[in-house]
């Protein structure tokens, strides 16, 4: 939509020869007909551009690296930012009007969230469309704001969010606050907590469990007994080793959660054993325990760099087909779902 406002804007100019730069690879892609938009909102901007650049005697698109464009970027904000109107509006009875600096929508002020911190102000559609994709890939929200790392306070958002949507964005910081090391989660279906394991083991110990001779340990949320080592309901008077050994093959509910995943090409983090589907981003997925790998082949993930030759993505998880499909996503209770990040916010 950028693209197609700045084609108009050059044709209001009258300028016949043109070369518009693209920092966005799918969107380069897009364009210059490499690939096939498999939406249809998507193949309908994209038909917009083409009409426009038909109206050119010379329009080409040229690719370039984000990182030499930021300087374009920190204009940009800051022109957007100068538009900031708080002037008073007589004929609306006093009222204060804000112009958004996301969607460029006058709102009342009375609809125009603060940051808590650093004072960033933006609409309340504009935070909660921001705070749901964040928390829909595993991430804590911070800022929408280009550079700021001020992390959003649960308080302040339940002004627009769901209750549904703060209980979430609770796990979501409880997730971020518990080192990966010590992450543990509840290995009872009907609960999955997550728990950290100095909070257990302290729990464990109020109960009354011995928790320095065995691996036992007690849910903090549903006072299950299970395995601190291997991770399964607790095996009274067996070692771990003989466990294994007597029960060597999964419950039959883990038997068809498996072939429901193979059958979805669904895929299972190798160090927590949490299942993992991909909904929209890249191939690189982050599972909440922390771990990063492939979601193509499942090698892992090294200092952000993959340790494999599979591609990085594919256009139809880039994007959307719906609004719909986006909103479902947050159907499902949140304790039973896992949500996923790709390395790139770009791509979401």
């Amino acid at each position: 939509m950028a693209l197609i406002e700045g084609l108009n804007a050059a044709l209001t100019l009258e300028l016949p020869r043109i070369v518009f730069y693209c920092d966005y690879f799918p969107i380069y892609q897009f364009v210059t007909g490499r690939w096939n938009p498999k939406q249809r909102k998507i193949e309908a901007l994209v038909d917009q551009v083409t009409q426009l650049r038909e109206k050119f005697t010379y329009c080409i698109p040229s690719l370039v690296a984000r990182n030499d464009v930021k300087f374009a970027f920190k204009l940009a904000r800051e022109a957007i930012v100068s538009q900031v109107n708080r002037s008073t509006d007589t004929s609306a009875e006093g009222s204060l009007y804000e112009t958004c600096v996301i969607c460029f929508e006058e709102m009342s002020i009375d609809e125009i969230f603060s940051v808590d911190g650093c004072m960033h102000r933006f609409c309340y559609s504009c935070m909660k469309q921001h705070v749901e994709v964040k928390m829909l890939h595993g991430m804590v929200p911070k800022c929408p704001h280009e550079g700021c790392d001020c992390e959003l306070k649960v308080d302040s958002c339940s002004k627009f969010l769901t209750p549904k949507l703060v209980e979430i964005m609770k796990q979501r910081k409880k997730e971020a606050s518990i080192p990966v090391t010590e992450k543990v989660y509840c290995p009872y279906p009907k609960c999955s907590a997550l728990m950290s394991k100095g909070e257990v083991s302290e729990y464990s110990r109020s109960s009354a469990i011995d928790v320095g001779r065995s691996g036992s340990r007690k849910c903090i949320k549903c006072n299950g007994l299970f395995c601190i080592d291997c991770k399964v309901p607790w095996h009274d008077n067996m070692t771990c080793f003989a466990y294994k050994k007597k029960y060597p093959n999964p419950p039959g509910e883990d038997l068809k959660l498996k072939t429901l995943a193979q059958r979805n090409m669904w895929r299972q983090c190798v160090k927590c054993n949490h299942m993992i589907e991909l909904a929209a981003g890249c191939y690189h997925m982050t599972c909440r325990c922390g771990y990063e790998f492939c979601y193509t082949c499942g090698a892992e993930w090294k200092e952000k760099k993959a340790t494999c030759s599979c591609p990085l993505w594919d256009d139809g998880h880039i994007i959307y087909d719906s609004d719909e499909e986006f909103d479902e996503e947050f159907d499902e209770d949140s304790e039973d779902e896992d949500y996923y990040e790709s390395d790139s916010d770009d791509y979401y």
